[in-house]
């Protein structure tokens, strides 16, 4: 989405650290956890538990810390009850931000959400881009666009496996795919705003009970590769 994504790609070059590594496997275990218990074990007939999974396995998930993940949330395994919420706010610039959590206790998240704004609030070179496209239309991709060094194919949550199976038959690896929420308008932000954007959302990320955050700004890339330094 816009800036949104290219700084979410941009994080995502960075070095991998393994408390950060150790705080993902948590959020994603969650995840899978969340899904099973909502609509069943079976990732086939799961989209939600299926996504979670393709993550957690391009994330190097160990398949036991996800089958007993599957298990606690169809209730085979006894475990921590979650639940779901969804919070909106604005941070520098005007850029709306809505946030998704999954918490065993809602009271305390909000608690740490508020206190984040209040603190904070004063790859394309790698396949056949021609390959891609076909495969993805094909499939029922809606678009896609080069974003630096990378591709974005935007397609309805429906379609998602099928989109990442087709790019995966022309072998096409995503580097990513996932279900997000996409902006009809976005906000353009520059400046110290930018800035203090940026350390905004990477603050709720690094929120234990924070699963996805996102946003309708949009950063130029200059802007956004200063603040990966």
């Amino acid at each position: 989405m816009a800036g949104h994504s290219k700084w979410a790609q941009i994080k995502r070059k960075k070095a991998v650290v393994d408390a950060k590594r150790g705080a993902k496997f948590t959020k994603l275990i969650r995840e899978i956890t969340v899904a099973a218990r909502a609509s069943g074990g079976d990732p086939e007939g799961n989209p939600r538990l299926r996504t979670a999974i393709e993550t957690a396995k391009a994330e190097n998930m160990p398949q036991d810390n996800i089958e007993r993940a599957i298990k606690k949330g169809t209730g085979e395994l006894g475990g921590v009850t979650y639940e779901e919420a969804t919070y909106e706010g604005y941070g520098p610039g005007g850029a709306a931000i809505m946030i998704e959590v999954t918490t065993d206790n809602l009271n305390r998240t909000v608690a740490e959400i508020r206190h984040i704004f209040s603190k904070r609030y004063v790859d394309a070179q790698a396949c056949d881009e021609e390959a891609a496209l076909e495969a993805a239309l094909e499939a029922g991709a809606e678009d896609m666009v080069q974003e630096g060094d990378q591709y974005v194919i935007t397609t309805d949550a429906a379609t998602l496996h099928t989109v990442r199976a087709a790019l995966v038959s022309v072998n096409v690896q995503p580097a990513q795919a996932e279900i997000a929420m996409m902006p009809t308008s976005t906000v353009q932000v520059g400046g110290e705003d930018a800035g203090r954007l940026l350390k905004l959302i990477d603050a709720l990320e690094e929120q234990d009970d924070v699963s996805n955050v996102f946003s309708n700004f949009d950063i130029d890339a200059e802007t956004l590769a200063a603040a990966s330094e």
